[in-house]
């Protein structure tokens, strides 16, 4: 009998964040993902559905920021941030796009399929297997346009996995790496990111990161349960970085920052313009990069 990964079980809770999200009226919500639900397990499927009713949903996102105050709100916003970026992507003519651990994750389906590009999902084999046997369940296959491809980004070539699932890196590709990076041990991350050098210029890349001081625990910012569970007791959560260390990092692997956000963007964006009056964490922020157009393919 194998054992799941403890990353690769990570994949569940995010989506049931998601699937609840679905129960508010339309005009209310962060984004439309009708699939959420339906890719669970069938006892989260049962929490989604009770969800239904006010109470449960408050008492669910009441006890999920009991690990980190705003970590409810922080899970929406990234989620509605990623799918403004693939948007702009697609209106911008960008016709390929790969999501690096993708765990449940439906974008492929609900917005880049619709617009006839193509999509190249990546995760631990674990995650891959799992999201393929419900794919098929849910529609019969998997959906065109869709290619799903095992990679452990600890030891295997993500460009040759790519390359082999058909990506073509003399066009301009759209990288999406949502809440992954915390999982990877520096060299991980360094070595994606150098797996991914070879795309082409104007290819766009997203990603997100926990924040250094709070890992290693100079500052909590209301979020001590959370790094008890996952760097003391769990040991999942690795990398972080601060703030200011991002431009670097990318201008490293040919990369440049076009925008960073986090708690005060969120909530200027998209929480008050729904009248919601939410709290964001602020231990994870989301990076927009690009490959400049003058930039040389490696």
């Amino acid at each position: 009998m194998t054992t799941t990964p403890a990353a690769a079980q990570t994949a569940f809770g995010p989506m049931v964040i998601a699937a609840c999200e679905q129960h508010l009226p339309a005009h209310q919500r962060l984004f439309d993902d009708p699939d959420a639900a339906r890719l669970l397990p069938a006892g989260q499927r049962l929490i989604v559905g009770a969800c239904r009713w006010k109470p449960v949903h408050q008492l669910l996102v009441k006890a999920t920021d009991s690990k980190a105050d705003g970590l409810w709100a922080s899970l929406l916003c990234r989620k509605r941030y990623a799918d403004d970026k693939v948007r702009e992507a697609l209106h911008d003519g960008i016709s390929q796009f790969v999501f690096l651990g993708a765990g449940l994750d439906t974008r492929a389906r609900r917005l880049v399929a619709p617009a006839g590009a193509r999509s190249f999902e990546t995760d631990l084999p674990a995650n891959i297997a799992y999201k393929r046997r419900r794919l098929t369940e849910i529609h019969g296959r998997i959906p065109d346009g869709i290619t799903l491809t095992a990679v452990d980004l600890k030891i295997d070539d993500l460009a040759g996995a790519l390359t082999t699932a058909g990506l073509d890196w003399n066009l301009p590709a759209m990288f999406v790496w949502e809440a992954v990076t915390q999982y990877l041990t520096e060299d991980t991350v360094h070595r994606t990111l150098a797996g991914l050098t070879a795309a082409a210029p104007a290819s766009r890349l997203i990603f997100t990161y926990l924040r250094r001081d709070f890992l290693d625990g100079t500052h909590n910012y209301g979020a001590a349960p959370a790094r008890h569970e996952f760097v003391t007791k769990r040991q999942v959560w690795h990398f972080g970085l601060l703030p200011e260390e991002t431009p670097k990092l990318l201008r490293t692997f040919g990369w440049t920052e076009r925008e960073h956000v986090g708690p005060t963007e969120y909530t200027d964006r998209y929480l008050r313009s729904l009248g919601r009056d939410l709290t964001v964490s602020p231990i994870e922020r989301f990076v927009y990069a690009d490959r400049p157009a003058e930039a040389s393919s490696v």
